[in-house]
């Protein structure tokens, strides 16, 4: 958020000028008409005398209430003092009178503009639909549109006022986010190749140019974008990551292993470069070298449940199904939230992680909607994840409510997550094989409820399932670790930027 409000304001003292320089012009105009002494008041605008300029108003606004051009004028003058409250009343009361008053609808989009406010973007549509060429406009609209996260109608008008914008880096910046986020990602190649030309010697413009690239699924362009940075002998960890899939995306395999050992060299502790790794290797059939460099890894950072993930993916390739649930099993006890749905996630979140306060707080609302199935499985889900033993009261509140809300709701996947997991605690393993299947129907990318149901067939001793459903989360995973680099590449995009 920080980031994008510097960004909004760097892009508006461009703007701002503009808007000043036609607002001049328009009163210029209007005190041409030399009715109701407008001249006389447009003069003491122009020479910067704004409190004169209100005095010479008041007698003409009292001869004349229904003049939209003293309304404006007004406006002007209550803006240049500062008083916007009284500025954006005049310019509204022009408005009522004459809708297209062109001078009123620019002051009063300056006001709500500068305010960040989205009331701006009737005033500049309004605008735009009177005069469709001004850039000025468009540039105001694309930073309102932007700010208000609409990405779709601000990359419209970025594109529209782009003459205004090609020396700003920020809003290259912005301009290139939002085609990202709109996953039009050669687009915003193009423009951040812009951002780049004007500081080519930036790592950091570089490393997000090249990010974009590969987005866009150029690896060859990404490789000449960080080929300058590859060229010195102090490449940093970041560059030499993306240089390695890039290197792997052009089908030079030999080179994307070299740089990225090159990495984990430099940064042993970065958990990300093992699990790059484990993709290349899984890529090429090459199993066992990605267990032994994961292995590697774990040795550097033993309480990373990615890479227990990454190497029992290995292992499952191998055929190696026994090593790879017990990695899958030491993952989840490393990262139980591998087990939480985003509804609970989001509620742990909310409070902070204080699993006291939101069980609390799910109570209280459960008293006034006993009967609501999301409530019941948010009070199971939080017993559940405070360590509800069986035979204990907290327990049996969780089984009672997850059983509740699955009767509520029987699509209530997640429900039926945490109740195929309280049956396995209670050592009920028919029971959570069942609900796990049934959490698969609602949600077959579940991969929680796949493991508890590896974990119940296997505790039942139902063994004939199992290299299948090791297998089928082995898939899982490796999905969710692609979807993942991918929201890492966006990320770095956005988060990149805010550092600069």
């Amino acid at each position: 958020m920080y980031w994008r409000m510097r960004v909004v304001n760097s892009i508006r003292a461009v703007l701002a000028i503009l808007v000043a320089v036609l607002l001049f012009f328009g009163c210029r105009a209007i005190g041409q008409t030399g009715t109701n002494g407008a001249e006389a008041i447009a003069s003491a605008l122009r020479n910067g005398q704004f409190d004169q300029a209100l005095e010479l108003l008041r007698p003409a606004l009292r001869r004349s209430p229904e003049n939209d051009q003293l309304w404006t004028m007004q406006g002007v003058a209550y803006s240049k003092l500062g008083n916007k409250k009284e500025a954006l009343a005049s310019f509204h009361r022009a408005l009522k009178i004459s809708a297209d008053n062109i001078p009123a609808l620019q002051g009063a989009a300056q006001i709500e503009y500068e305010a960040g406010s989205a009331a701006a973007i009737p005033l500049l549509k309004h605008l735009l639909r009177l005069r469709p060429g001004d850039s000025t406009s468009h540039g105001m609209l694309a930073v309102v549109e932007y700010q208000q996260g609409n990405c779709a109608e601000a990359v419209i008008h970025f594109e529209k006022a782009a003459t205004l914008f090609d020396d700003r880096v920020e809003a290259l910046h912005a301009h290139a986010t939002c085609l990202v986020k709109l996953k039009r990602f050669e687009r915003a190649a193009e423009v951040f190749q812009r951002a780049l030309a004007l500081n080519p010697d930036d790592r950091q413009e570089r490393q997000l140019l090249a990010s974009i690239q590969l987005m866009a699924h150029k690896p060859e362009d990404a490789i000449s974008t960080l080929d300058p940075l590859l060229g010195t002998n102090n490449a940093d960890t970041e560059t030499l990551e993306l240089a390695s899939t890039a290197y792997e995306d052009a089908h030079d395999t030999t080179k994307a292993v070299d740089t990225l050992r090159q990495a984990i060299l430099l940064d042993p502790h970065n958990v990300n470069l093992y699990l790059d790794f484990a993709t290349i290797s899984s890529a090429h059939q090459s199993f066992q070298v990605g267990i032994n460099v994961v292995s590697e890894g774990i040795g550097q950072q033993p309480k990373a449940a990615p890479l227990y993930f990454a190497r029992g993916v290995l292992h499952v390739q191998l055929a190696e199904y026994e090593k790879a649930q017990a990695d899958f099993e030491t993952a989840y006890e490393l990262d139980p939230s591998q087990s939480l749905s985003v509804a609970a996630q989001g509620l742990a979140a909310a409070q902070q992680n204080d699993l006291d306060h939101a069980l609390v707080t799910v109570q209280e609302k459960l008293a006034r909607k006993p009967g609501d199935a999301i409530l019941l499985y948010l009070q199971a889900d939080i017993l559940t994840q405070k360590g509800a033993e069986p035979g204990t009261p907290e327990f049996q509140t969780a089984m009672s409510s997850a059983k509740k809300a699955v009767t509520l709701r029987p699509t209530l996947g997640a429900a039926r997550g945490v109740l195929a997991k309280l049956y396995l605690q209670s050592g009920q393993y028919p029971e959570a094989a069942a609900q796990s299947r049934k959490a698969l129907d609602s949600d077959p990318k579940d991969q929680a409820a796949l493991y508890h149901l590896i974990q119940a067939l296997r505790k039942a001793g139902k063994t004939s399932e199992l290299p299948d459903l090791l297998k089928r989360l082995a898939l899982l995973r490796q999905q969710a670790t692609k979807e993942e680099r991918e929201r890492y590449r966006y990320k770095l995009v956005e988060d990149d930027t805010q550092a600069k």
